[in-house]
């Protein structure tokens, strides 16, 4: 199983946003461009949300059904591991293995001798096509990319044999996520990382490394672009001289985890992507969860009180609501509108506050990243929370192809803005 060039992660919190999304992916495919859709959900959503992996491939079986979808699509083991991963066997045929916990964990000592052993080879300087400067491998880097992610790669290859003696070797998608780390790899470390997978035999298809700036939910990136897109460039570079040099996949390639709507970056990914004739894989699954709310809030005076109330709780379990998110939210909780304020609003202020659209002076990202991470809220509702969706399917629906197709589809994979 080969994932294709390019391919998005279209999650959904609650399961009945499936159809809304592949239209926008059919959009994308009138456009001239097929990007692969991938169904992600993270175990820790299942938990909150009281769903199962087999929900998810209902959902993307039916939806695919609905559309006439005849191409390939994915259903996605988010962020899974050991400790997790046999639930999601059954239902998924792509698994990103998350090895944060054990980024820098104490490794074997036979593994690290092996691994050191192995890529003292590269020592020195190493000229690779589409860097400005050559990759520098020192004593000093290679033991300290033994000690960081030896473990961590180790426990990938632990994840994926088992995965691979439950289903079998070749029918399913493998990425590893790296992205946990406190700073950006850099070049060398990146192309010393995937040294260890391919000594490990592991058949990566995406890996998720991590950036500079901030990548927080729901809102916008948070950093220097021009940083960035050096970086998007320079792991493109890597990822294409690790394949010849390690023999890897020939079709690895970067997956950006992008807590949604990175709209300065897509831009210059684009270009990027196009100059390099490179794939990605973006996840942006969060969004789907803020534009149902969004749809709700603008469907009538119904869905918009249930819009303020899943608000007001969320305001008021604010700790309970954030504690989970730390790493990837930024909210000033000061700067948050008060319920009894948002109790008066009508549905248009409701949904310009809520609506990624910084040009709006009505755009309230605190707002914004707080609804993003009160799913639980709604969660907690039940089928009353779920039998709105059905009640107003059409308007949020609507809100949800529009979204995903002209902010995400259009200017990342097609090369154009609305």
């Amino acid at each position: 199983m080969r994932l294709e060039k390019y391919s998005i992660g279209i999650g959904d919190r609650f399961g009945h946003q499936g159809v809304a999304q592949l239209r926008a992916v059919l959009k994308a495919q009138s456009a001239g461009v097929f990007v692969a859709p991938v169904w992600n959900k993270s175990n820790r959503e299942h938990t909150i949300i009281g769903s199962t992996p087999d929900h998810v491939r209902r959902e993307a079986d039916a939806a695919v059904a609905a559309c006439g979808w005849n191409a390939s699509y994915y259903v996605d083991a988010d962020h899974i591991g050991l400790t997790n991963v046999d639930r999601f066997i059954k239902a998924s045929n792509f698994f990103t293995i998350d090895v944060a916990d054990h980024i820098g964990q104490p490794a074997d000592d036979e593994a690290i001798r092996w691994y050191v052993r192995a890529m003292s080879e590269f020592k020195g300087k190493i000229d690779v096509p589409g860097l400005h400067t050559p990759l520098e491998v020192t004593d000093d880097l290679l033991q300290m990319a033994a000690r960081k992610y030896v473990a961590a790669v180790a426990e990938a290859d632990r994840v994926y044999r088992h995965i691979a003696r439950l289903k079998g070797a070749g029918t399913f998608i493998t990425e590893i996520s790296v992205d946990e780390s406190a700073t950006a790899q850099s070049p060398a470390e990146l192309f010393l990382i995937l040294g260890a997978i391919a000594q490990r035999g592991i058949p990566l298809q995406t890996i998720a490394p991590k950036f500079s700036g901030a990548f927080l939910k729901g809102v916008d990136y948070v950093g220097d672009v021009h940083q960035f897109a050096r970086e998007f460039e320079e792991d493109i570079a890597v990822i294409a001289f690790a394949i010849k040099t390690f023999g890897l996949l020939p079709n690895l390639k970067l997956s950006v985890h992008s807590g949604s709507d990175k709209f300065s970056l897509y831009p210059v990914m684009h270009r990027i992507l196009k100059k390099h004739d490179a794939g990605v894989h973006l996840k942006t699954a969060g969004t789907t969860w803020l534009e149902e709310v969004i749809g709700l809030a603008a469907s009538g005076e119904e869905g918009l009180a249930l819009v303020r109330q899943i608000y007001t709780q969320a305001y008021n379990r604010f700790e309970e609501m954030a504690t989970p998110y730390r790493a990837v939210i930024h909210i000033e909780r000061e700067k948050l509108p008060l319920p009894s304020d948002v109790q008066r609003w009508t549905g248009e202020q409701l949904v310009r506050a809520l609506r990624h659209d910084p040009t709006d002076e009505c755009f309230d990202p605190q707002m914004r990243q707080l609804m993003h991470i009160a799913f639980r809220v709604a969660a907690e509702m039940g089928v009353r929370y779920t039998e709105m969706l059905e009640r107003h399917a059409e308007v949020v629906g609507t809100n949800v192809t529009d979204n995903l197709y002209r902010r995400h589809l259009l200017p990342l994979f097609v090369g154009t803005t609305d």
